[in-house]
């Protein structure tokens, strides 16, 4: 099982270039970023769009650009693979998205891991002028047409959000035909159907959704559209620090484990990491 880590990048913890250096150097196989591209202050959408939920912690207005700053961890990496946690696609425009994650596979060299999600934050795609309701179909054109750009010398993709006459996008990501595309969204029939048709691997949250429970259901979302459920990758986002829970998860399949450290000070974040770094080398034998 793979072992990596998540955190917020903000301004107020440990910075993405030691953060980067010192989970290589402990011999995690992966760092995942999430992305707010902004919280409007006036909210009635709960976090995560959970009745009941506590209030939104400081952190999430706080984020550093996603992509700048996994590419300053690329630049002091080797190993270390460099994880959207996950990019809010259906606010963003596919043609520059499609660009700037094949820079970073290519810099990085072809280190990405391209997790993507629908969002749960209704004000803040209003602002950018996306209708909650729509936000899955327009993930998954938006993506469609993203794949398109990385693979094709002339690429075109024409849907009902998306419209691209054909046209020339370089760089190609290293990875062939492009980096993994994980879908961190929650289970069900929606969700599994996307998973089947454009993805590589479902991390979901733990916690949250019965990542064993459904992996049936996956399966026959596969089976469904003639594809074999073994090329897509399990995983799970805030997965627990404990050897026994995640034996039991690799068991049923899960080959990443991405545990969550402490927004805290850039001290706490470092004592974090050398707590769980023995998982490291216990799942790699």
């Amino acid at each position: 099982m793979h072992i990596g880590l998540s955190v917020f990048p903000t301004d107020q913890t440990l910075q993405p270039v030691p953060l980067a250096r010192g989970a290589e150097e402990r011999g995690f196989e992966s760092l995942w970023f999430p992305e707010h591209s902004h919280i409007p202050s006036a909210r009635t959408t709960p976090w995560g769009g959970r009745e009941g939920a506590p209030p939104l912690p400081e952190h999430y207005w706080r984020t550093h650009d996603q992509f700048v700053a996994l590419a300053a961890c690329a630049a002091v990496t080797t190993t270390l693979r460099l994880g959207t946690g996950i990019t809010l696609v259906a606010q963003r425009d596919p043609i520059w998205l499609a660009k700037q994650v094949a820079s970073l596979d290519l810099i990085s060299g072809g280190r990405v891991l391209f997790g993507v999600g629908y969002g749960w934050n209704k004000e803040e795609m209003a602002h950018h002028g996306i209708r909650y309701t729509e936000r899955r179909a327009i993930l998954r054109e938006k993506v469609l047409a993203m794949q398109e750009l990385w693979a094709a010398d002339e690429a075109s993709f024409h849907g009902e959000h998306v419209q691209l006459d054909a046209s020339w996008s370089w760089p190609k990501p290293i990875q062939k035909p492009h980096p993994p595309v994980i879908l961190g969204g929650g289970a069900g029939p929606k969700t599994f159907r996307d998973i089947a048709e454009f993805c590589d691997g479902w991390m979901p949250l733990s916690g949250r959704h019965e990542l064993v429970a459904k992996i049936e259901m996956l399966q026959a979302a596969c089976e469904a559209v003639g594809r074999d459920a073994s090329e897509i990758e399990l995983g799970l986002f805030g997965a627990p620090a404990d050897a026994k829970q995640l034996e039991w998860l690799a068991g049923h399949g899960v080959s990443r484990a991405v545990l969550g450290l402490p927004q805290g000070t850039p001290s706490e974040v470092e004592a974090a990491m050398d707590e769980m770094a023995p998982l490291v080398a216990q799942f790699a034998a």
